[in-house]
């Protein structure tokens, strides 16, 4: 997020800090004694509500996050200080159980820690967070987590301890677009996000009497890093927990993306040491697997290294169409390369031209290598090894009408028909593609409703997701007429197919690579919470705390929340699920 990168912008949503309340309503997570931060609800915002479209109950909810927003950003921070990497496991018994103890503390009656066991891929799934929350309401939004990470590289490079919860100036971050904002890992993917929405549910809640006007349902897994496949099993599992959902807060499409790990070895090529790793005098006289492999993977890819060389791989490609083009065009106008490049920490794009650019990231496909290891892996000095294997870790994306272990296949093929028989294909994953709701459903509709409110649109939150400035000068359209919005046409009415990958697959009624569990209904076509952050998997990762201009902080992020909620409660086209007494 996977979000993703969608899902670092896209699907975030929710989180909470651990400890007691005897409040029944249990808003105040932080206790009174809580260090003052002195954060500004309203930073150096520009970004203005329209009041006149706001309800009463809405205005309150906002009043009330305004003088509790230095408790908000605490609880943050009290997330952020608790490691939850998946891929090595650290923190995530102790993650779930926190998660749990937030949706306990926000007043779920039914909260539940599962273990999902070992899954299809034959390794076990994290734990997966289920709660009901039921508030007599006729509605029923499921807001969906991942409480899992990316580990921490290169921390040389970070300008705060990467589980401290730091806030410092956007400068000093190298985000001058924003006043302050939290430098950790998982601050936007997806921590951030997810007590945006958490501490936004609080607030409305305390303000309303300890109601909410609809149900709610959380799910929180710690797979996402690695596929979602705890969750995919629990859907599996467990799909009929979600049979009185009416929508999904927030979600979209996603592309496929398919994981694997390739393994060289003198045991199966039958040549190089077999056993172990032997001491480096012997490739005078011996056979390397770690140059095999490398020889290996450079016939998989072109050699620029942007073109797949594996027979069939573009078989089922589905291209964009004229209009998706022409929206990736309208967006590309406002874009300037050099500093969305710079924003993620590239040299450069690909690309020369922005809606080439956009059109690569969102409706392409990839074959990258993430990762190789094998033989002498400290860095410096010296010490002469002759590896007896070596691994790579490659993620496909792919998109609708292709087939992620039918990829697998033809990549197996490809190294047979190489010459590369005795090279190991391990399948870690596949989250296959979908294609998200209709656009003009209720809880869609909402998330317009409350954009309007704001003045904004939807390229305005395309803006934040490239990471550029939405601060700049834009072109902006003067309607609706190739899917994007403006104030006074405010309805998204598509969204691209990729750009990142999460396990849209599992909930939506929209079309999919493959269908697991009977979960099937409406999300919101959006990119989440409104709220702003950056550099996922990267050093300095961050999330904006107090914004500038357009870029919105904390405390606006947690009022899109409630905005939409209210919204989404008073916005009835479709018929209403029948709910249990």
């Amino acid at each position: 997020m996977r979000r993703s990168a969608f899902a670092a912008v896209s699907v975030c949503l929710l989180v909470l800090a651990a400890g007691c309340n005897s409040k029944p309503s249990g808003v105040p997570i932080a206790s009174s004694s809580a260090p003052k931060l002195g954060i500004r609800p309203h930073g150096d915002e520009t970004i203005k509500w329209d009041e006149s479209k706001l309800a009463p109950e809405a205005k309150k909810a906002f009043d009330y996050i305004d003088a509790h927003i230095d408790e908000h950003v605490v609880n943050l921070q009290n997330w952020i200080k608790q490691p939850s990497i998946s891929n090595s496991g650290e923190g995530i018994p102790e993650s779930a159980e926190m998660v749990k103890g937030f949706f306990d503390k926000f007043g779920c009656q039914q909260t539940r820690v599962y273990d999902v066991g070992i899954t299809e891929y034959g390794t076990p799934g994290n734990p997966v967070v289920y709660a009901n929350c039921n508030f007599n309401a006729p509605k029923t939004l499921v807001f969906y987590w991942m409480y899992d990470t990316m580990p921490v590289t290169q921390p040389d490079l970070w300008v705060a301890p990467p589980f401290e919860g730091r806030i410092v100036p956007g400068e000093v971050a190298g985000v001058p677009a924003a006043a302050k904002v939290m430098v950790a890992r998982g601050a936007v993917n997806t921590k951030g996000s997810q007590m945006v929405t958490l501490n936004a549910l609080m607030s409305l809640k305390e303000t309303m009497g300890g109601k909410l006007p609809v149900n709610i349902i959380f799910v929180a897994e710690g797979d996402e890093e690695r596929m979602s496949i705890g969750l995919r099993q629990f859907m599996k599992q467990h799909s009929d927990l979600f049979k009185e959902a009416d929508a999904l807060y927030a979600g979209g499409p996603s592309e496929g993306c398919v994981y694997v790990e390739l393994t060289t070895s003198g045991t199966k090529w039958g040549r190089g040491p077999t056993v172990s790793d032997v001491h480096g005098i012997w490739k005078r006289a011996a056979d390397s697997p770690a140059w095999r492999h490398i020889t290996m993977l450079s016939k998989l890819i072109s050699e620029d290294g942007n073109t797949p060389k594996i027979k069939g791989f573009f078989d089922n490609m589905e291209k964009p169409t004229p209009e998706q083009l022409a929206r990736l065009k309208m967006a590309g106008a406002k874009m300037n390369l050099a500093d969305a490049a710079k924003a993620i920490g590239l040299a450069r794009f690909m690309a020369d031209d922005p809606a080439k650019m956009l059109q690569d990231l969102q409706y392409g496909t990839s074959f990258n290598l993430d990762g190789i290891w094998g033989g002498n892996m400290y860095a410096g000095g010296a010490g002469a090894i002759l590896p007896n294997k070596i691994t790579s870790k490659h993620n496909i994306r792919y998109v609708p009408k292709m087939n992620g272990l039918d990829l697998v296949k033809k990549l197996r093929s490809q190294l047979d028909a190489n010459g590369y028989k005795d090279v190991e294909v391990k399948l870690i994953g596949d989250v296959p593609w979908s294609r998200g709701s209709d656009p003009k459903n209720d809880i869609s509709s909402a998330h317009n409703q409350t954009m309007a409110m704001l003045g904004m649109n939807a390229m305005d939150t395309m803006s934040m997701f490239m990471g550029t400035d939405p601060n700049k000068e834009e072109k902006k359209p003067a309607g609706d007429k190739i899917g994007f919005v403006s104030p006074d046409a405010p309805m998204i009415t598509d969204r691209p197919v990729a750009g990142g990958y999460w396990p849209s697959y599992l909930f939506t009624d929209g079309e999919v690579g493959e269908k697991v569990g009977s979960v099937s209904i409406p999300m919101g076509m959006t990119f989440g919470s409104f709220s702003a952050g950056g550099r996922a998997h990267a050093a300095n990762e961050y999330f904006v705390i107090e914004g500038k201009g357009k870029m919105p902080g904390m405390a606006t992020a947690e009022k899109y929340v409630v905005a939409t909620v209210l919204n989404y409660a008073h916005t009835t086209t479709t018929p209403i699920k029948p709910k249990s007494k």
